[in-house]
């Protein structure tokens, strides 16, 4: 399997794994499992989604996939500046804190900082659902340098930072995933690059005997969110069964089966993505002139990222 595939498979296996959850979201655990007994199932649509429709979660990281490829790099501003445009065309769904970030109206260098201010609370798992196209992108760079990218893209919109660090983290496992190593064995060594303010408690939740059962909030948190992906990916042995295991678990489900997807895609490469989840899979951009991507253009821009930092 060659690591493009592997990169498709990250990118294409967020936006199935987004639209799988969206229908579930806020449920109670087992109602996946409840509406599929056989465990396969559809992108069915529900609350609000049509079938195969994604949410926010992958809007974004397409705007984010763009800003990287048309600006040669990351270029902060300019991600910030589509994040807003997004944002101010009232997408579907958005996260409370990202919106008030966005929508604040303060400039993009401080906009999250001074919110954390205010609030005291800026943890949520916004910086990790969009984060599959940054770490594509950013894999070839080595292990220090896409660590440092995904936190300065993290605190965009979240001050807390836990966040920077749970989206440095799954940038690490997605780059050691597209070399063919296993994401799981390097847990270790990407633990001994956080920050030591919060290295034991991601290592907690990323340990081998945690389960989600174990968290203590809500897994629109970053670190029950990222752990119960390590979680779905270390208990399956399938990108299906991961992704299943993931929204079966209730909650926040689109985001978690989006970050799930980008780590069980990356290991299993884009072939292990169902043709019943990629051909009704849809995604519109708001603010940018009634575009809708599908399957296709996702791969595009997967390949495109892949090979742009070779």
């Amino acid at each position: 399997m060659s690591d493009t595939d592997r990169a498709v498979g990250a990118v294409l296996g967020s936006a199935v794994g987004d639209a799988l959850g969206a229908p579930f979201e806020f449920g109670l655990p087992g109602m996946f499992r409840e509406r599929f007994p056989d465990g396969a199932g559809e992108l069915c649509g529900g609350g609000g989604w049509d079938p195969g429709e994604a949410t926010d979660d992958t809007q974004m990281a397409v705007l984010l996939g763009e800003s990287l490829l048309e600006r040669g790099g990351l270029d902060l501003p300019d991600v910030f500046d589509r994040f807003r445009r997004w944002a101010a065309a009232e997408p579907k769904d958005i996260g409370l804190q990202t919106e008030q970030v966005l929508l604040g109206g303060d400039a993009w260098d401080i906009a999250a900082s001074l919110h954390f201010q205010v609030n005291s609370r800026a943890a949520g798992n916004g910086s990790l659902m969009r984060a599959s196209t940054s770490a594509v992108y950013f894999a070839a760079r080595g292990r220090a340098e896409t660590m440092d990218a995904a936190r300065r893209i993290a605190a965009l919109t979240h001050g807390d930072g836990a966040a920077w660090e749970g989206t440095a983290i799954l940038h690490e496992l997605v780059r050691v995933a597209l070399l063919g190593d296993d994401p799981l064995a390097a847990l270790p060594a990407t633990l001994a690059e956080v920050a030591p303010a919060h290295r034991e408690r991601w290592a907690k939740v990323l340990a081998p005997a945690w389960h989600p059962d174990d968290a203590t909030e809500f897994n629109g948190a970053v670190w029950p969110c990222l752990g119960s992906a390590v979680w779905a990916l270390r208990a399956t042995d399938s990108f299906e069964d991961a992704l299943a295991a993931a929204v079966d678990l209730g909650g926040d489900t689109d985001t978690v089966a989006a970050v799930t997807g980008t780590l069980a895609g990356a290991v299993y490469g884009s072939a292990a993505i169902p043709a019943r989840w990629t051909s009704p899979l849809h995604v519109p951009l708001p603010g940018s002139a009634g575009r809708v991507l599908r399957a296709p253009d996702l791969r595009a821009l997967a390949e495109a990222l892949s090979a742009a930092t070779r």
